[in-house]
This record gives structure tokens, C-alpha cells and sequence, in this order.
């Protein structure tokens, strides 16, 4: 497996790519802004791309920019974004983009390396692992909400889907048995709508319409 990496701050690069080799995950490079990113992910095709939100040269967006041009010129290249900041209106477009493999951790948060390796996996995989806090952030815009057919119970499991918990994490956060998550599930996938198909495809689909919002 071969990660792009794009962060400004040196200490925190060496310190990831570090992380990542220790866990068999190799950093086919390194860079400290948006247009290195892009000629990076081209040139190397990686299997994600690490990315932070403000890098040079305004430190404003410009990382989730290149992410999504990124997934313009590699299409289906997944990406974690791995940032101080929750910046919405990019970050709606990352994760609402109709594809898998998408990932916003907030870095003061990530508190533990497996869990972190894990969500690096996981998302270069097609999976998510999103952050809590930004959950919240994103579900506050007040933007028109197409999961009101889900009862209280259904929305609360998708929300830990959107972490990136599998069945048994569910299960065990909420006190509630293995079938009891699989019956959610069922639900949650019968009412929006997502037809039979791979199971983990149809997971991701309803977690990017949980982040999405419409």
C-alpha cells in the first residue's frame, strides 16, 4: 500500500510518513502544498492521499481544493483529510461526492496510532472514517434533511457507520445485540432507497447520503 502525503508543517509529515511505515504503509511522497499534490497523486497513483486543509501559499483551503482536483484527475483516488479545521463547504463536496473511500479526522482528536492506521486502511479500502466533531458541524448547516424517514435509533447507527464502526463496535457502543444493528442496518438501507448490491457498497452509499444531506 503507497500513500500520498500533503502536509505543511514538517514535523507533523515526518511524523506520519514515520507512523505509516511502522504499520507496512509506504509515503510514495511528501509534500508541503496543493500543486505538489496534484503532480504527486499523477505521477504516483497512489492507493490514498493524506491531505491537510490549509496549506500555502493563503493557508485557507487550498488542501480540500486539491483533493477534489485531485479525484478529477485520479478518479476514485481516496482520500483522508487530516486537519485542525472543519472547512464545510469543501468538505460537503468531499464526502457528498457519490464515491467511497473519503476520510475527515481532526487532528487534536487522534489520540490513538492503530485507530488511526485503521482509518488509513479502511478508507483507501472504499470505506469511511469521519470524525464525530465534524459530523456535527457538517448536520448543523440547516441544509434540507432526506433521512426523516429514519427513526432516532436508525440515524444513531448510521452516525457510528460514518465514524467507520463495524456491526460489533456498533453493538457494543450502544449496549444492543449483533442482530439488533443488522436490523438497523436493513432498515437504514430499505429506506433510502439502496437497493440489493455488495454490502459495503451499499454501506458507503448510505453514509455519504448521511453526509450529504440531499
Amino acid at each position: 500500500m503507497r500513500v500520498v502525503i500533503a502536509e505543511d508543517a514538517v514535523l507533523l509529515r515526518a511524523g506520519v510518513q514515520r507512523l505509516l511505515a511502522d504499520d507496512g504503509i509506504a509515503t510514495a511522497a511528501a509534500v508541503d502544498n496543493g500543486e505538489d499534490l496534484l503532480s504527486a497523486v499523477t505521477e504516483h497513483r497512489p492507493d490514498l492521499a493524506i491531505v491537510d486543509v490549509r496549506m500555502p501559499p493563503t493557508f485557507t483551503d487550498e488542501g480540500l481544493r486539491a483533493a477534489l482536483r485531485a479525484r478529477e484527475l485520479v478518479p476514485g483516488l481516496p482520500v483522508l483529510v487530516l486537519s485542525q479545521y472543519v472547512e464545510e463547504s469543501y468538505a460537503v463536496e468531499l464526502l457528498s461526492g457519490g464515491a467511497g473511500g473519503v476520510g475527515y479526522l481532526l487532528k487534536e482528536r487522534v489520540a490513538d496510532v492503530a485507530e488511526f492506521t485503521d482509518a488509513v486502511r479502511r478508507v483507501a479500502g472504499g470505506g469511511t472514517a469521519i470524525d464525530p466533531d465534524v459530523i456535527a458541524q457538517l448536520m448543523a448547516r440547516g441544509r434540507k434533511n432526506p433521512l426523516d424517514a429514519l427513526t432516532a435509533r436508525e440515524s444513531e447507527v448510521l452516525g457510528l457507520m460514518a465514524q467507520g464502526l463495524s456491526n460489533t463496535a456498533i453493538a457494543r457502543t450502544l449496549v444492543v445485540s449483533h442482530g439488533a444493528v443488522e436490523k438497523h442496518i436493513g432498515n437504514i438501507f430499505a429506506k433510502l432507497g439502496l437497493e440489493a448490491s455488495a454490502v459495503e457498497h451499499r454501506r458507503v452509499r448510505a453514509v455519504l447520503t448521511y453526509l450529504g444531506r440531499g
